[in-house]
């Protein structure tokens, strides 16, 4: 098989530049979810006034709200407008929860109808949907992997979509998606060990190194294809482990554009020390860690699998070949050991991703990830871009 013409080296340059068919639904919901006939599907969204802004969709009317909106016009109408015709699916329907302001938090039971109807998550929705797509500002992909298992639903979850996500990250062919990351996943299964060097602009190269043990590596590919429960976290296209220790330095953005060196041992960040911006920022990190340790530890390293443009939202950008991220908190839902319980407080039981991609974090570079396994060694990314070893693996 020969190297897909969006791998091209001048579209790897400027992923911009490759052309995407126009958004389909009724694509989207065929390949992640079939088979799709007979299936009930519905909606989730997430207001902090979820009774006032679901009734007669409030929010329409209101001033912001763009992924509840987007969630309407492309999702709600579009099922009603002829997708549930085609795929044989009925429902339809769209409620909303309070807002979580945390990514992947549990969220609250109650949900609403547009009615304003108060209802229950898990008496009326996970009991009586097939398939539930939550379109929200806050990740549910957490809560919602816990829930597919107990109520036997499949989902999606696909925060902060935007117009860049809805015409590249959701107008892709998921079989070819899925592919593709395996295609990665292979060529990094089993990996002992990766380190990943962080080269600052004076010049300063940071070296994080993560244990994996050898474990088999995952992938999120946006299939949940016949009728066992799962969750796809859609846009998808992602190779993913789970780190067992972790020791070094990475450095940090904030989201105030502070930057810091956090120091890690035993795959626990303990502290972080300024390089510039504000230093109210590090203290308010530093307190946050000596109060709930647990909020330091990393519970996922992540490679990009897609050629994908920038969409400012980390739920595609972190999917991009040549980047990839760490995370922090519960990792429950990758198959780690950290558990909302573990939390000094409910609020902390976030999964945090920290992403390494050149608009994000311009100020420091990855100048090379490497994969140990056994005696094999092999760079994976070199200045944010992919590897030979990475790209003659999606040649096979």
């Amino acid at each position: 098989m020969s190297l897909p013409d969006y791998l091209q080296k001048e579209i790897l340059s400027d992923p911009n530049k490759r052309q995407f068919d126009d958004f389909s639904l009724a694509r989207l919901l065929g390949t992640v979810f079939e088979p799709t006939e007979g299936c009930r599907v519905c909606i989730l969204t997430d207001f902090d006034d979820p009774s006032t802004m679901m009734k007669n969709h409030a929010y329409l009317e209101a001033e912001g709200f763009a992924v509840q909106k987007n969630a309407y016009q492309h999702f709600y109408q579009a099922l009603h407008g002829g997708v549930m015709e085609e795929l044989g699916m009925n429902g339809g329907e769209m409620f909303a929860y309070f807002c979580t302001h945390g990514s992947n938090l549990d969220m609250q039971d109650p949900c609403w109808d547009a009615q304003g109807k108060q209802l229950s998550l898990e008496e009326d929705i996970y009991t009586n949907y097939d398939i539930i797509l939550c379109i929200t500002d806050w990740s549910a992909t957490a809560p919602l992997t816990e829930k597919c298992k107990e109520f036997g639903f499949r989902g999606a979850t696909l925060h902060g979509v935007n117009d860049v996500i809805l015409n590249s990250g959701l107008a892709v062919n998921y079989d070819e998606v899925s592919a593709d990351a395996e295609r990665v996943r292979l060529a990094m299964n089993h990996a002992d060990e990766i380190e990943v060097d962080f080269t600052l602009e004076d010049g300063r190269v940071l070296t994080a190194w993560l244990g994996l043990g050898g474990q088999e590596a995952q992938k999120s590919h946006g299939l949940c294809k016949g009728d066992a429960p799962d969750v796809a976290n859609l846009p998808a296209g992602e190779v993913y482990f789970v780190p067992e220790d972790a020791h070094g330095q990475f450095p940090m953005k904030y989201e105030d554009g502070t930057l810091g060196v956090l120091e890690v041992v035993d795959r626990n960040i303990i502290s972080s020390t300024l390089i510039q911006g504000n230093q109210a920022t590090i203290d308010e990190h530093n307190q946050r860690l000596a109060d709930d340790p647990m909020t330091g530890t990393l519970g996922e390293l992540g490679f990009g699998t897609q050629v994908l443009p920038v969409s400012y939202s980390d739920i595609q950008d972190e999917k991009i070949l040549g980047t990839c991220h760490l995370a922090t908190g519960r990792d429950d839902h990758l198959g780690g050991d950290i558990v909302p319980g573990m939390f000094k407080k409910h609020e902390n039981s976030t999964h945090d991703d920290i992403l390494f991609a050149p608009h994000k974090t311009p100020n420091f570079n990855i100048s090379e990830v490497r994969m140990k396994r056994g005696d094999q060694q092999e760079v994976i990314i070199r200045d944010f871009m992919p590897s030979d070893y990475i790209l003659n693996a999606l040649e096979r």
